[in-house]
């Protein structure tokens, strides 16, 4: 699977097993990425996260300070990066959590590390494919008070910054990028998730809840983002 520049992102891995970052660091290189950085608990996750601005992040959950879950929660306070979670517990619930909170991608223990390698280049043919690198990270989306900018990951209202997880901003961006259309939950799952659609409405459902809180001045009566009954939703542009 070819990606092109590759060799520039920067991944970070956060685990305390130093056993599994160093095997994850060999084979992440033999599949061509040079930039690999490693950190042993939560916080140091975070800071370097900060500092390093990385392309895309493996964060296992049992950590010795804060655990995964915590470590996402506080990342998504200021980066939409992409955050693949590593966790011993198989669990749906856990699943569910992970990604609910912001996680783009769950691996369970044991794993292949060719594994975690493959989803991460699928994740960047992803984004190079859907062109958001490079003219459609240029153009904003502007509807009544609200704006996106895909370039800097920003959405704003009414001026403010708002505050979205990974997943929230990620259907914001389909949706604004197919404004006035109807999009199927099935549609909405395996483009914005990325996986099949099996029927998991109340996921979108949430996902759509709570970005009417966060975005719709009455999120009983939204304006923008629409329920179609038996179809789907839509965000309908209008003008100030």
């Amino acid at each position: 699977m070819k990606v092109e520049g590759i060799a520039d992102r920067k991944i970070l891995l956060i685990d305390d097993e130093e056993d599994i970052l160093n095997l994850l660091e060999t084979v992440l290189i033999k599949e061509g990425f040079q930039h690999i950085y490693k950190a042993t608990t939560g916080g140091e996750g975070i800071q370097l996260c900060k500092d390093l601005k990385p392309d895309i992040i493996v964060l296992d959950i049992m950590l010795p300070d804060i655990d995964g879950f915590e470590v996402c929660r506080r990342i998504r306070e200021f980066s939409f990066v992409p955050i693949i979670f590593l966790s011993a517990r198989s669990d749906d619930l856990d699943k569910l959590l992970g990604l609910g909170i912001g996680g783009d991608d769950y691996v369970t223990k044991p794993f292949s590390p060719k594994e975690v390698a493959f989803r991460i280049k699928v994740y960047f043919r992803r984004k190079q494919y859907d062109g958001l690198e490079d003219e459609k990270e240029n153009k904003k989306y502007v509807f009544g008070d609200i704006e996106i900018d895909p370039k800097l990951g920003e959405v704003k209202k009414n001026g403010k910054s708002v505050i979205l997880t990974a997943k929230e901003y990620q259907l914001l961006l389909f949706m604004a990028e197919n404004q006035n259309q109807i999009l199927s939950k099935r549609r909405i799952y395996e483009r914005v998730w990325g996986e099949d659609y099996l029927g998991y409405d109340n996921t979108i459902m949430v996902h759509i809840r709570h970005l009417r809180e966060k975005l719709e001045d009455d999120p009983g009566n939204p304006v923008y983002i629409k329920t179609v009954k038996g179809l789907g939703y839509k965000l309908v542009a209008r003008s100030e």
